[in-house]
């Protein structure tokens, strides 16, 4: 099928940080399915590089943390293709840990991934997008930024550095390049049961979602899609916050727990 006509990225070229696997494989399939060329990076080559419409992603392997690979992925980029498009700034996490116990070296890794890797991959990806058509840069952040992150202190303060720079970037790049955030809540990937347990575990965190269910790779996949599109032209500096109706607040519970 099709996609829409503003939804149609043929001879575009997008990059896709962290795209071998989890929501940004997901993500640079679709742009696949839409007609783009599609470049995914990560420090490692995935057995299967993503797919969408007869299209095959090209792996570029770069350390999103070191600048001269950033500097290197982007003269590829420009050599290969001769644009920019898109960027889908996509790559970070964090294991759990505790902020009490955790090493400072650990803390500055976790911020240096999270948010100053993705300034930097911005900056390189506004240089070229400056110098030819413009474009978009789409921060992939969290829910995490916007209420408490136990056990991923450091990295919730990180996606919150993220949003800043978002309604920053937005102002000093326009009018050429748009810069928005698509921030998900809890997403189901190949890794939720790291965090959830089985799948009784994972049905049982949907639930106390609002939508009856976690996220889909896809639902974020769709998001980027739209807003990368020019059905989204006035969509710059802002955050869409993606979290099927966030998370029951706990002292509803708590309220009526003498009535259970």
């Amino acid at each position: 099928m099709d996609a829409p006509a503003d939804l149609n990225f043929f001879d575009k070229t997008v990059l896709v940080t962290g795209g071998t696997k989890g929501i940004g494989a997901v993500i640079a399939s679709r742009f696949l399915a839409a007609g783009a060329n599609v470049v995914v990076c990560g420090r490692q080559a995935p057995e299967r590089l993503p797919e969408g419409g007869g299209r095959v992603a090209e792996f570029i392997a770069v350390d999103v943390r070191d600048l001269d690979s950033l500097v290197a992925l982007f003269a590829a980029i420009d050599e290969r293709y001769g644009r920019l498009d898109v960027l889908i700034n996509n790559a970070g996490g964090s294991p759990a840990a505790e902020a009490a116990t955790a090493s400072p070296r650990f803390h500055e890794g976790i911020i240096r991934l999270n948010l100053i890797a993705p300034l930097n991959v911005a900056q390189q990806a506004n240089r070229l997008m400056q110098r030819d058509g413009g474009g978009v840069i789409l921060f992939i952040g969290s829910v995490a930024a916007l209420r408490p992150s136990p056990g991923t202190a450091a990295y919730g303060a990180a996606k919150a550095g993220v949003l800043a720079l978002v309604s920053s970037l937005a102002v000093e790049w326009a009018p050429k390049v748009r810069v928005a955030a698509i921030s998900p809540g809890l997403i189901r990937t190949e890794q939720s049961h790291l965090h959830y347990g089985d799948e009784a575990g994972i049905q049982a965190v949907g639930r106390t979602i609002p939508a009856g269910r976690m996220g889909e790779p896809d639902d974020i996949a769709n998001a980027c899609l739209f807003a990368a599109s020019p059905m989204a032209t006035y969509f710059s500096g802002t955050n869409l916050l993606l979290h099927g109706g966030g998370e029951k607040p706990a002292f509803l519970d708590a309220a009526n727990a003498d009535q259970h």
